[in-house]
């Protein structure tokens, strides 16, 4: 398993389940948040039989979870994230002891940070954060160089001798699917989508704010983005779904500001 993300865990989970030997390469470090205490620490608040029965409905708790500004999301995010390193300390000690390589993203700011500005980096551990631990999925760390016929190579000279070779390797920028789908001219109109100019890894400046070119009007007329997780899709296209119903109504739909086009592929 090339790979050490969200994809590449739950894999590793379902190929070990079914009496596969694996072995997961990793490339890079990973933020791993255990379930359970991303439940209580993070989201408990807002998505849960507690928070309902507090009144916090299911669309208070999207409206709730989108209005805190990206300025100041990540140092808020930070004492969550302090919370869990010293909660779940004898977790993270025996992933590093099997040789994992943590982090908590560059400031500390944890899961949802990194999740907007890059996108990837990050596990929510429900399971097989332990069969690394306990050794029942191997590791490895270090680039790959090349691939055989019959094994990966890693930079070290180490080669893992495989039948089976899966790239979880992130996923593909909805730029890049523009690309494909439509044409390089029209990705490279439309620019990068997703982050914000946080300057930060996979997340170069200026500074936008907001995540880029997502549920809002683009640089090519027509042509509307929208992707992101359960949450973001439930509240951010009702937003997308009115625009576009104002302008089949014929309503007048003024642009406060294009998002410039200096992100390209």
């Amino acid at each position: 398993m090339i790979g050490s993300n969200n994809s590449a865990h739950d894999i590793c989970a379902d190929l070990w389940e079914h009496g596969a030997d694996v072995t997961m390469v990793q490339r890079s470090s990973t933020h791993i948040a255990r379930s359970e205490s991303l439940m209580d620490l993070a989201l408990g608040d807002l998505y849960s039989e507690k928070a309902l029965a507090a009144g916090v409905t299911m669309e208070k708790a999207d409206l709730l979870f989108a209005l805190l500004p990206m300025r100041i999301l990540p140092e808020a995010q930070v004492p969550v994230y302090q919370e869990m390193a010293a909660r779940d300390a004898d977790f993270y000690s025996q992933l590093e002891a099997a040789g994992f390589d943590l982090d908590f993203g560059v400031d500390g700011s944890g899961l949802f940070v990194k999740y907007l500005r890059r996108g990837s980096g990050y596990y929510i551990d429900v399971g097989a954060s332990q069969l690394i631990i306990d050794g029942r999925v191997q590791l490895k760390s270090g680039e790959v160089s090349k691939i055989t016929g019959s094994a990966v190579v890693l930079n070290d000279g180490t080669e893992l001798e495989a039948d089976l070779i899966v790239y979880a390797t992130g996923y593909g920028s909805m730029n890049g699917w523009l690309a494909d789908l439509v044409s390089p001219e029209i990705a490279d109109k439309v620019g990068n989508c997703w982050g914000y100019g946080s300057e930060t890894p996979k997340d170069p400046g200026p500074w936008e704010g907001e995540l880029r070119n997502m549920w809002k009007p683009t640089n090519v007329p027509s042509h509307w983005i929208h992707g992101g997780n359960l949450q973001q899709s439930r509240h951010y296209s009702s937003y997308l779904a009115l625009q576009l119903k104002a302008r089949m109504e014929g309503l007048d739909t003024p642009v406060y500001e294009l998002q410039p086009t200096h992100h390209t592929r």
